[in-house]
């Protein structure tokens, strides 16, 4: 009967310390301890130690109970399992899920935004503030000739490697998985039905991109887009310079210049499309899906002319003969005067 007590105890006492390691081990682990307001994203880098990934946690977390995330690290020696990469903290998370994205790698995707900017260096500019990899990194392979080349393009045409779009990406991907998805999202947009587009009316890709982007600086109205871009396919089939003011803000790199005098038509530059006939070298922005779709179905119409209407609406008054057109420039440049604008 004595034994009987002696192992009754025993085991009495063997499951009142498995509940108080259980309930511990629960409290610890398994407990919501993480109390953001809504989810919180954690940027570990290439340069971030266990110590610096701790205080990024306990600052963004809103952790209530840091401890258990203390007994993982040292138990799974968390300093030699640290990945770079973009993790989530969700409202109630617990420790053991939270422990487990950093020392897994388990990020979350972010979007990309690929801007339909004016230049390569401002592009470079807007993935550095959005991915780990530096500009510099990305402005190093834009401007190499090399590099270029392997992609089929050149320090003109390389825009045109650019889709704008918001892709779903890793925050820490490479420079090299950079452009291979840039190369997979070209490849996927100019598909064979828009290839045998730009094939029908005589262009490459290169050039469909280059006009579609002086089109976007032309008009921000995607109605008038074809129809501008008729008229430079007209032009074009003519032979006659395209004469559009955008490609000499381009050329003098003043994009601010809201009125072209006959002093910035003297430009020394093949982007000078008053004293040029044919395309510019390359794109002067990188165009948007928009841009590029209204080339490729542009309007077929007579119109070789058009001057901004005076009503700064941000559209055109088309024209088929010089004196028309003539007559539509008086009004804007009375427009132009009226509002004291001269450069």
């Amino acid at each position: 009967m004595k034994k009987r007590k002696i192992l009754l105890t025993i085991l009495v006492g063997a499951i009142f310390l498995c509940a108080i390691v259980g309930g511990t081990v629960y409290y610890y682990l398994f407990a919501p301890q993480f109390h953001p307001s809504r989810t919180v994203y954690i940027y570990v880098d290439r340069d971030d130690t266990a110590d610096s990934i701790f205080n990024k946690i306990k600052r963004s977390g809103h952790i209530k109970n840091f401890t258990g995330f203390y007994w993982m690290s040292k138990y799974k020696n968390f300093n030699q399992n640290i990945h770079t990469g973009r993790y989530a903290i969700r409202p109630n998370d617990n420790v053991y899920h939270v422990y487990s994205r950093f020392s897994r790698g388990y990020q979350e995707p972010m979007n990309l935004t690929i801007g339909s900017v004016r230049t390569i260096d401002r592009l470079a500019r807007s993935i550095g503030k959005q991915l780990m990899i530096d500009s510099i990194e990305i402005a190093r392979q834009l401007f190499d000739s090399t590099f270029q080349s392997k992609l089929g393009y050149d320090s003109k045409t390389i825009p045109c490697l650019f889709i704008p779009e918001t892709y779903q990406v890793y925050w820490d991907m490479s420079v090299d998985d950079f452009f291979q998805r840039m190369q997979k999202e070209h490849e996927r947009f100019w598909n064979n039905e828009r290839l045998a587009r730009a094939t029908t009316i005589g262009m490459t890709p290169e050039e469909v991109c280059t006009l579609a982007s002086i089109v976007e600086e032309e008009t921000n109205n995607n109605e008038e887009k074809p129809l501008v871009a008729g008229l430079y396919i007209n032009r074009l089939q003519k032979d006659m310079p395209l004469q559009a003011d955008p490609t000499i803000k381009f050329a003098l790199q003043d994009f601010a210049l809201r009125r072209i005098t006959n002093e910035n038509l003297k430009v020394n530059s093949p982007y000078n499309t008053y004293t040029n006939t044919g395309l510019p070298p390359g794109p002067i922005r990188i165009p948007t899906k928009k841009g590029i779709d209204s080339v490729l179905n542009y309007t077929k119409h007579n119109y070789i002319y058009m001057c901004a209407k005076e009503d700064f609406s941000g559209t055109h008054n088309f024209a088929s003969n010089y004196a028309d057109h003539m007559a539509n420039a008086r009004k804007y440049w009375k427009a132009l005067n009226e509002r004291k604008i001269f450069k």
